[in-house]
């Protein structure tokens, strides 16, 4: 069985900071990072390898550096690692990336299952694996909590707000992962060191068929401006010896604020 996983190279959203007076996002020397759900899924395809006979590939559309942070995903398991140079550095929409990897697992192919997160950790779109199963013509199972393969078949647990659901489907499919399902296993020290060996490759537009133009036409948008929100502490202080008094008095803070709402509606 071939598994092809797809992840994101993006800026640590939590490095990001906003100017308190321009309101102006502070992105210079905001360090990249593969997100932790596209982790999760690279966990998810390394569990199938090991239940059974597999092998996992990476496909990542980002900039050439992004082969270092490869590496770590390789050390967890992964067989080989694959980056399609990004001209837009980050900035490409939903639908000129899902062309971009289309072309790429096509020219993978056969293979019998895509991996991806539910979201990437910054746009949260939720748009490439719904977008890229509906152009490949696969069935699409998202948001899963916990993936099989038995004979061909897919079988797993979707995490739903109502519940969990489980379904199957026969590949090739598509899969989504829900946020936290699958947990990044720690790498070792050997693992890593091996991790050095395995094979990388790093494509252009045009290793996969592709051309700026082609993307630009098909791009449905492009950011206009960037305002980031501050949200300032209100730091109000609870003291009082009486733990009682003061669980009092966070409710009523909590009901004037609007967080609670109390006993008569208000």
């Amino acid at each position: 069985m071939k598994i092809v996983v797809l992840v994101k190279y993006s800026m640590d959203v939590a490095e990001i900071r906003v100017d308190p007076v321009s309101q102006a996002l502070r992105m210079s020397g905001v360090p990249r990072r593969i997100g932790d759900v596209d982790k999760g899924a690279v966990e998810a395809a390394v569990r199938l390898k090991e239940a059974g006979d597999a092998t996992v590939e990476v496909v990542c559309f980002g900039p050439p550096n992004a082969l270092g942070a490869m590496k770590d995903l390789l050390a967890m398991g992964a067989d080989v690692a694959t980056v399609i140079e990004d001209p837009y550095d980050g900035a490409a929409d939903a639908a000129a990336v899902t062309r971009v990897i289309e072309a790429a697992v096509n020219k993978l192919a056969p293979f019998d299952l895509l991996i991806c997160g539910f979201a990437s950790d910054d746009g949260y779109s939720y748009q490439i694996g719904p977008r890229l199963a509906e152009r490949l013509g696969l069935p699409l199972v998202s948001y899963a909590s916990e993936v099989n393969v038995d004979d061909g078949v897919l079988a797993a647990d979707r995490d739903l707000e109502a519940g969990v659901q489980t379904v199957s489907v026969r590949l090739p499919a598509v899969v989504s992962v829900a946020e936290e399902a699958f947990v990044p296993r720690t790498v070792t020290l050997l693992q890593a060191m091996k991790a050095q060996k395995k094979p990388t490759n790093l494509w252009s537009l045009a290793d996969v068929s592709m051309t700026r133009e082609e993307l630009d036409e098909v791009t449905t948008y492009s950011a206009l401006k960037e305002t980031g929100i501050v949200v300032n502490r209100q730091q109000n202080v609870l003291k009082d010896s009486d733990l009682a008094e003061m669980a009092d008095q966070l409710i009523d803070w909590l009901i004037n604020e609007q967080v609670l709402v109390g006993k008569d509606g208000a």
